[in-house]
């Protein structure tokens, strides 16, 4: 392990080789699900820094979700779509793309795998059918351009592609999207992730911005959005603009924390419009965050997204922090003293 500043978290032993495309806590645990570009998914106890399980794919693992604490799924460069069963170490192909497969979600509502892909469409899976491909792909669903990014909240799944666009979806009926939208901010999404509570979304851009978004398509649900520009600096008078790779919710205060290239975690408050904390800097670009199921721990992986091309980097780490509640908890809003 290199040697990095304790206060950045503690650093998670036999990391991946390449770099880390994403990683999750579970739902149960404090176990975390890590998927890289050196063909793994690897299953980490984070709370004990133990690695527990190992799987090797045909090609870069782009996504993993958790299904359960026994077991949980993968999204491939080699087009597939497997199902992981950590305590035998055991695998299965639940089905495949025309490309790369992106991102992957479970649906607990709908017990639905979900998946989209660079051939621009998405599939809901059926994973109890796994032994026949055609008995467990429950429908595919054409998207106007490449699959970026997926998130699940309830029954709605928000689907952000290339090109700009945003396809909201109800679960129960995908023959259409609920909602055809295009992203407010002009350049392309890295990240989307809904909102805890069900009402809306905010998506990131390469441009170092964060846009707020809501399902309420009325004037006064509407009027409720917002863009904020973050993961920039300026130097020598001019600003450096970097890309917001990743978005998580805090699950208890409904607050997020974003990872951008400039190797820092910055945590809002979406409804007070503040920030509330910036991390001290990572050795390098932050492609993915998680906290954990109680919101104690934030899983941070620092590792370069290959932004400023090929060049010489830090080596690919995940860190486990400890979060504080003042670093995530809204602070109540202060109103002037009305008395004169």
């Amino acid at each position: 392990m290199s040697s990095v500043p304790h206060f950045i978290g503690t650093e998670l032993t036999k990391p991946p080789s390449d770099g880390i495309s994403n990683l999750r806590f579970s739902n149960h645990s404090d176990n975390l699900l890590v998927s890289s570009w050196d063909k793994t998914v690897r299953l980490y106890d984070a709370s004990e820094n133990v690695l527990k399980a190992e799987f090797m794919h045909g090609g870069a693992v782009l996504d993993c979700c958790f299904h359960d604490d026994s077991s949980g799924f993968s999204a491939s460069a080699d087009n597939t779509v497997r199902r992981l069963v950590f305590n035998n170490e055991k695998e299965d192909v639940i089905g495949s793309h025309d490309a790369p497969v992106r991102c992957i979600e479970y649906s607990y509502g709908t017990g639905q795998v979900i998946t989209g892909s660079w051939d621009k469409t998405l599939k809901c899976w059926d994973p109890r059918g796994a032994n026949s491909q055609e008995r467990s792909l429950v429908g595919t669903y054409t998207q106007p351009e490449r699959v970026y990014s997926l998130s699940v909240v309830g029954n709605r799944v928000v689907v952000a592609t290339a090109g700009r666009h945003v396809n909201v979806y109800d679960l129960r009926n995908m023959s259409q999207p609920e909602q055809r939208r295009e992203s407010s901010l002009k350049y392309q999404t890295r990240c989307v992730r809904c909102y805890p509570n069900g009402s809306g979304y905010a998506l990131s851009s390469v441009e170092g911005r964060v846009a707020m978004e809501f399902f309420d398509l009325s004037e006064a649900g509407q009027s409720k959005k917002y863009a904020f520009k973050c993961h920039r600096k300026s130097e020598a008078g001019r600003d450096i603009v970097y890309p917001v790779n990743t978005i998580a919710f805090h699950p208890v205060y409904g607050t997020f924390a974003t990872g951008g290239c400039d190797g820092f975690v910055n945590v809002w408050d979406g409804n007070n419009k503040k920030r509330l904390y910036q991390y001290s800097k990572y050795p390098t670009s932050i492609a993915a965050l998680s906290f954990s199921r109680d919101g104690r721990l934030l899983a941070v992986a620092s590792s370069y997204t290959f932004e400023e091309g090929n060049k010489v980097h830090e080596p690919d780490a995940i860190f486990v922090r400890s979060v504080n509640e003042g670093e995530v908890k809204p602070k109540p809003k202060v109103y002037p003293n009305a008395a004169s």
